[in-house]
């Protein structure tokens, strides 16, 4: 027999523990595989079947697919530890302006007016960009998952509070699904266990014999009223 299993895909900084911790107590016959997969190609991986879900950033390109939107991740700018904007908790764009700023090839933040002067080079990927910021070549606008991700000891994030969110969403092919695709997606929304995608189960009709005793036992507690003997009678006797 072929053994069955369910692959989640997700993006860097994506944090699916408790959604594995979860499937694995309710299904721990069927293995839940957990697959790395870059920004660019999460929504790919699950049209092409690489992934039967995928945890991905938003806005992607989403056609043929089903997408449920989950949280979405607060933006910060990391900068070196030493930076002025180190004084702050908490900056906005302003703080940036005419600051040098860093966007790499995999750049997740839909930002059209972001902050910033970019500099002239564009490193591949988000982790290289975070080793350029720690030899001063410029500030990395990310969403907070991402700066938690590369952390490094010579770096500091503060969030951006007037920045856009990053939305995070979960991912599966459109149509008809599976029953692990169903289940996963379940969890995910947070059904119970044993629930049936949420629906109220009917009530099961009651025999004849339960009918009959139900009645019995409502005109016998309305006896037990009638002939309780109320205040005022108690007192007469």
């Amino acid at each position: 027999m072929t053994r069955r299993s369910l692959t989640l895909g997700y993006v860097p900084g994506g944090t699916p523990a408790k959604w594995a911790r979860i499937w694995a107590e309710r299904h721990p016959e069927v293995p839940l595989q957990l697959h790395a997969v870059a920004a660019a190609d999460a929504a790919d991986a699950v049209r092409t079947g690489a992934v039967d879900v995928a945890l991905l950033r938003l806005p992607a390109d989403t056609s043929g697919l089903a997408a449920i939107p989950l949280y979405e991740e607060t933006t910060v700018a990391v900068v070196p530890a030493d930076h002025i904007l180190s004084a702050f908790d908490a900056i906005t764009a302003a703080d940036l302006d005419g600051e040098p700023t860093l966007l790499p090839l995999d750049d997740v933040i839909d930002w059209a007016e972001a902050p910033g002067t970019p500099v002239d080079y564009r490193p591949e990927t988000t982790k290289e960009a975070i080793e350029l910021v720690a030899t001063g070549m410029g500030a990395l606008i990310v969403p907070q998952s991402l700066a938690r991700l590369y952390h490094r000891k010579d770096l500091i994030y503060r969030p951006i509070s007037d920045a856009p969110t990053c939305p995070v969403a979960l991912a599966f092919p459109e149509g008809e699904q599976s029953s692990l695709v169903e289940e996963f997606v379940g969890i995910v929304r947070g059904r119970k266990p044993g629930s049936s995608r949420g629906q109220t189960q009917p009530v099961p009709k009651r025999t004849a014999r339960e009918k009959t005793l139900a009645k019995q036992a409502a005109r016998a507690a309305a006896g037990k009223v009638a002939r309780k003997p109320g205040r005022a009678e108690r007192g007469r006797r």
